[in-house]
């Protein structure tokens, strides 16, 4: 018997209040209810916590250890964006209508498998008059190239957590092979299922797409560059995870 502090004094509250003591004898658990008041409610805190916490490492265990994990996106908390310098400064845009998955195996990359499609009418840079000019034929051509796709054909493992992504990405009817540079975030059990974190950039020459538009400047310089940086910041939705 004693005052236990910490985590042995969590596990023991908890133990108090499951009946399944942690490697306790029987009845001291009786012995030593969880306090009432403010000590009690601290304690059980701590508690969730640890139930919290033992619950994302049993999540992360079963990425890295299991088959692989299928992510759709979860669209209230994915971006799919770029920027361009125009002038001087950068523009950043977005679409707002995208889908995509991601079939994750941290212990495999070569079983990582990524797709994923935005519809172009739904570029947005926060322009109305701008927007309706990258639809229009001197950018997307929306009307006859309604989407642009990802396609992954090979998935390297870079170092910890950073891989590069290699496939095809297909816009106004042009496929051209494109590489990112990929980060994986962390996964864990929210109570809601499985989440993961990724995210992603890969610069592109648009007018390899033959997106070709410009403006030359009195000066010989023109208003846009050619190269686009394409971002992305996906929040991925897997399965629920089994309790035990």
């Amino acid at each position: 018997p004693g005052v236990y502090t910490g985590t042995e004094a969590c596990l023991r509250a908890w133990a108090c209040h499951t009946g399944k003591p942690p490697n306790a004898p029987p009845g001291r658990c009786a012995a030593r209810p969880l306090p009432d008041g403010p000590q009690g409610d601290l304690l059980m805190k701590h508690v969730l916590r640890l139930a919290l916490a033992a619950l994302s490492l049993a999540a992360f265990a079963a990425i890295a250890s299991a088959a692989p994990v299928t992510f759709t996106l979860d669209k209230a908390h994915t971006e799919v964006g770029f920027e361009v310098r125009h002038f001087f400064s950068k523009v950043h845009g977005r679409f707002t209508a995208f889908d995509g998955s991601i079939v994750f195996d941290d212990a495999d990359p070569s079983k990582i498998v990524v797709n994923a499609s935005a519809e172009t009418k739904s570029v947005n840079t926060g322009n109305e008059r701008r927007d309706n000019h990258l639809r229009s034929g001197d950018f997307f051509l929306a009307d006859s190239f309604p989407a642009l796709t990802f396609k992954s054909s090979k998935v390297t493992l870079v170092s910890k957590g950073k891989y590069k992504v290699a496939g095809d990405l297909t816009m106004r009817g042009v496929t051209k092979l494109v590489v990112f540079d990929a980060d994986y975030l962390g996964a864990g059990d929210t109570g809601m299922g499985l989440k993961a974190g990724f995210s992603a950039t890969a610069v592109v020459n648009r007018k390899d797409f033959n997106i070709n538009w410009n403006k030359v400047l009195d000066n010989g310089s023109v208003m846009l560059d050619d190269n686009v940086t394409i971002m992305l910041n996906v929040e991925g939705n897997g399965p629920m995870v089994a309790k035990k």
